[in-house]
């Protein structure tokens, strides 16, 4: 068997103990005769499935008992809608804090279900950096703040939780979920597309605080109603099956791993490797504001433009994939997510230096 190192922001990697597990479990799930694609999400197997995944989560989460973990559809761009859908009423303002990419798409979909205010935003600095907290603009009775912890395009991350006061701060985790400790109960929803640390595309993990739920506005459909798949056991329709069962063995490997504290310390020193080699080189550069350079997804640029396509071909004859840039940003970028083995980074480096040397 032959992998790669694969640098996608999403799909990602996936550890291969998780996918070896699931391998072995394809056909029949723990002598059921059947596989997990198979399974009624009602029955008493796929059941003991989710529960085992939600309380695994919680555990490595430390979610308090009155914060509900739901496992949903539609990936963070449903939640877009979900969060203003269930926290807005009629007339009522909730503040975002722009980043990125997404925090630009997640405020445009707010605004079709309330007033969604522009509190604070970097795009005059091409996103390379994160607004002050003083200087943020905050309304008078904001229902909820939402920010954007780490921006897959862009490479910027909160290095700590904002202080928003009483107002509930609202969290699109989808490119740093489970790679560090997280305040769970300074938050009042958490939302994460699995794709990038948790798991395959297709599921959704919101963790809401049990007193925002039940308000939502008469439109919102039935999916995205908190309160309603809470009491359904994010069941009120058939869920991502098979997904879920893989975020649960993702949650088990890394509790295997230590916990998030543990897997912090690998995911600091893999991202200092790379970003301390490119700051030591004429020939690689980074953005990004050193303060809030992201530790999943590390974007690079080249001395010369006319080297990306030579690179990428290089990188994949190597067996280094997917290390292009968005189109938004150009040159190159290495999500180095939870399953990046550090060898991984250890050979982009190897390469990086030996195609500066040639080009250089």
């Amino acid at each position: 068997m032959s992998r790669v190192y694969n640098f996608s922001a999403g799909p990602a990697t996936l550890p291969v103990e998780v996918l070896e597990k699931a391998q072995s479990e394809m056909l029949d799930w723990q002598g059921t005769g059947m596989s997990v694609m198979e399974m009624s999400h009602r029955g008493k197997a796929f059941v003991s499935i989710a529960e085992d995944a939600t309380a695994r989560l919680r555990r490595l989460l430390d979610v308090p008992d009155d914060y509900s973990i739901l496992f949903l559809q539609g990936g963070a761009a449903g939640q877009f809608a979900g969060v203003p859908l269930n926290l807005l009423g009629e007339g009522d303002t909730a503040d975002y804090i722009v980043t990125g990419n997404w925090g630009k798409k997640a405020i445009k979909e707010a605004g079709k279900y309330g007033t969604a205010h522009k509190a604070a935003s970097s795009e005059d600095s091409s996103f390379t950096t994160v607004p002050p907290r003083a200087q943020w603009q905050l309304s008078d009775r904001s229902r909820y703040v939402h920010y954007t912890p780490n921006e897959t395009i862009q490479g910027v991350e909160f290095q700590e939780t904002p202080d928003v006061g009483d107002v509930p701060l609202v969290a699109d985790m989808s490119s740093n979920f489970l790679s560090r400790p997280v305040d769970v109960a300074r938050h009042g929803v958490i939302y994460a597309g699995a794709q990038k640390n948790a798991g395959p595309a297709g599921i959704t993990m919101v963790i809401v605080r049990n007193d925002l739920m039940g308000r939502a506005q008469s439109a919102c459909p039935m999916v995205l109603d908190y309160k309603q798949q809470a009491d359904a056991d994010s069941m009120l329709n058939t869920p991502s099956c098979y997904a879920w069962y893989i975020c649960g063995l993702t949650f088990e490997w890394l509790e295997n791993q230590g916990g998030l504290e543990a897997i912090e310390a690998i995911n600091k020193r893999k991202a200092a490797k790379l970003y301390d080699f490119i700051d030591g080189s004429d020939f690689y550069s980074n953005p990004v504001d050193p303060a809030v350079r992201s530790r999943m997804n590390v974007p690079f640029l080249l001395a010369d433009d006319a080297l990306n396509a030579g690179f990428l071909a290089q990188a994949e004859e190597a067996g280094l994939s997917t290390l292009k840039g968005h189109r938004s940003v150009g040159g190159m970028r290495a999500s180095i997510y939870n399953a990046m083995p550090e060898a991984g980074v250890d050979a982009l480096i190897d390469f990086m230096r030996a195609f500066e040397k040639e080009n250089g």
